[in-house]
């Protein structure tokens, strides 16, 4: 039971159209980087019309020197250098970017050194390979220009996702909170299935799912007011109970637990007063 994908309005009432007109007046793209990243964006710019070329480091200067803007999807300590690496392709290159979340477009001096506009595009979505299906995903745009943001902004939509300006300023903060809704919530529920499997139940990722689902599909509508279960309603015994529980199965999670059940104490206690 998929509950988040019965829903059809689930993630399709923000979702943007792919624009062959936002295609049509792109330059074509080199796309750095063959990973889970380059790859869902070069899919989803072949899908859009999109004049995309993907290569890995070695066929990257070529591929920079047939095209007009650059993409680079590679990890962020890696930006620099790969930014560097292609500025011979500048001033025919005339934007570059990467679509790093955390790391800001002084990353990309080197080819604004050059005389290239630079600029960031970040999927606000999980790419856990590059099937990855970006249609529909908030997209953060920062540029160094209106004709770089332009850019961007136009890739973006094109490519199905809808952009919103990410103020230098805010990175690190909006890049912290992509991690703890996407990468803590794998943690969490990963943490979860190992109390299930350490009590002795099979399948416990499966037996999980739903609750997880609807508890995110909860969330998505009704935000702090989707809160449920034993400490929302003040059911304090039953959270000894729970530690009790942990210290015997998995005694390693009991600060984590902790933890997590103070934060969810604050937030009910902000919804009684709200």
């Amino acid at each position: 039971m998929r509950e988040l994908e019965r829903d059809p309005n689930f993630n399709r009432r923000s979702r943007a159209p792919q624009s062959t007109e936002a295609a049509g007046q792109l330059p074509a793209l080199a796309i750095v980087g063959a990973g889970r990243v380059g790859t869902a964006i070069h899919r989803a710019a072949s899908a859009a019309g999109v004049e995309a070329e993907l290569s890995g480091r070695e066929g990257a200067a070529a591929a920079c020197r047939r095209a007009e803007a650059a993409l680079l999807c590679v990890p962020d300590a890696a930006i620099p250098e790969a930014c560097a690496a292609l500025t011979a392709a500048v001033p025919e290159l005339r934007f570059v970017g990467h679509t790093s979340g955390a790391t800001g477009l002084d990353a990309l001096d080197p080819s604004r050194a050059a005389g290239a506009a630079v600029f960031s595009l970040h999927p606000l979505q999980t790419i856990p390979d590059g099937e990855a299906d970006l249609a529909g995903a908030p997209c953060a745009i920062s540029a160094s220009g209106a004709e770089a943001s332009a850019l961007a902004s136009r890739l973006a939509s094109a490519l199905g996702m809808c952009p919103f300006e990410l103020p230098e300023r805010s990175r690190a903060a909006y890049h912290a909170a992509a991690a703890i809704a996407s990468n803590f919530l794998v943690a969490v529920e990963e943490s979860a299935a190992e109390v299930l499997r350490r009590a002795g139940f099979d399948g416990s990722r499966e037996l999980l799912t739903p609750l997880v689902l609807r508890s995110a599909l909860n969330w998505s509508e009704r935000g702090r007011d989707a809160l449920t279960g034993p400490i929302a309603r003040g059911d304090e015994a039953t959270i000894e109970r729970h530690e009790e529980a942990l210290a015997e199965v998995y005694p390693e999670l009991l600060d984590t637990y902790r933890a997590l059940a103070d934060l969810t104490r604050a937030l009910a206690a902000e919804k009684e007063l709200a």
